[in-house]
């Protein structure tokens, strides 16, 4: 296997990890250690290029900084991508060699389930390596897309108090981009709640269950993000608010499960100045990082997840004061709380 680490301003650390016998193409990404060893999932994809998936592994890696750091756990954000096809590419012999390769990092980093990954992949990394999570055990921890999607839901209803003054989501239009494994149980817990749902999928088949499951009523992707809804909900991958987008966008309120829901920074304020309140994206879908990380913790009970999980509505009740409260965009002023964690967190050091 070959190891190269890549100079990038602003990164603890960023190696790209090679081993051409078994089809392993991978970068690992850790942008800040201050509060701990880096936590977040490994995502398989058929990137086009290698500068297309260092950039999404540096927005991801970020991203899980801000994540822990407000989702409270001592952790610090990393990330890491295989270059490969999940339908096609993924080997025994590839997750064990990427094992390897997080063995090499010396707990640096601990990786878990993300896009194109599953709990039984996550079990032959583990095979190799002690630095992987996610993994259920007697009923503790384990794939974190049902508590990221209840997560999703509490900061929906916080959203709809404080947009829509209203208490219950019983009668909110919602309409969800992405019904995969974190989309469709979100959908579940907002059906129950008697919400209306749109929704879309690339994969026609998600989509279908969906709408037979909760009585959704499906349109295409495109139409998903321009429906006449309450609440805009992507929970596909990132990027679905851009230039091309914003202006189309006829919800109240965004508050998605997907990472990087905005393509650039300057969408934040394109969406306060349009009236639609954000949820920042790693806020409200904390949930799952925050399981992974009570796992790691051996801190890790249904008691304790469902507290953490409940407190992401209050959470984001207060970015949205504090946002409300000064005119600034809602996810400047939950990167604003998380450097302020983390920067108390270096004081005590």
């Amino acid at each position: 296997m070959k190891a190269r680490e890549l100079p990038v301003e602003g990164w603890s650390k960023v190696v790209h990890f090679t081993d051409e016998a078994v089809g392993l193409n991978a970068i690992v990404s850790v942008h800040d250690a201050t509060l701990g060893p880096a936590v977040g999932g490994c995502r398989i994809f058929p990137y086009a290029t290698f500068e297309a998936a260092l950039e999404d592994v540096k927005r991801l890696s970020r991203g899980m900084t801000y994540k822990n750091a407000l989702g409270g756990i001592p952790f610090g954000g990393g990330k890491s991508v295989i270059i490969a096809d999940p339908k096609e590419d993924k080997t025994p012999a590839m997750f064990r060699a990427f094992g390897a390769a997080l063995n090499s990092l010396n707990g640096l980093y601990y990786t878990a389930e993300d896009s194109g990954i599953t709990e039984a992949d996550l079990g032959i990394v583990r095979e190799v390596t002690e630095y992987v999570a996610g993994i259920e055990n007697k009923g503790v921890g384990g794939n974190p897309s049902p508590f990221t999607a209840r997560g999703v839901w509490r900061g929906i209803e916080a959203a709809v108090r404080h947009k829509m003054v209203r208490e219950s989501l019983n009668g909110v239009r919602v309409s969800i981009l992405g019904v995969g494994a974190v989309g469709m149980s979100l959908a579940e817990l907002l059906r129950s709640s008697g919400a209306e749902l749109t929704v879309a999928d690339v994969n026609s088949e998600a989509a279908a269950e969906a709408a037979r499951r909760f009585g959704a009523n499906v349109v295409t992707p495109d139409e998903a993000v321009a429906a006449d809804v309450d609440v805009f909900s992507p929970c596909a991958l990132g990027g679905a608010i851009n230039k091309a987008t914003i202006g189309r966008i006829r919800a109240k309120i965004v508050a998605g499960a997907a990472n990087n829901q905005l393509a650039e920074p300057s969408m934040d304020e394109a969406l306060r100045a349009a009236g639609i309140l954000y949820a920042p994206d790693y806020v409200i879908n904390a949930a799952g990082v925050i399981s992974v990380g009570l796992e790691i913790l051996k801190q890790w009970t249904a008691d304790e997840m469902n507290r953490r999980i409940d407190a992401i509505g209050p959470r984001l009740e207060r970015i949205f004061d504090r946002a409300a409260s000064t005119g600034r965009p809602t996810g400047e002023i939950a990167d604003e709380m998380a450097m302020e964690v983390i920067a108390k967190a270096a004081e005590a050091a």
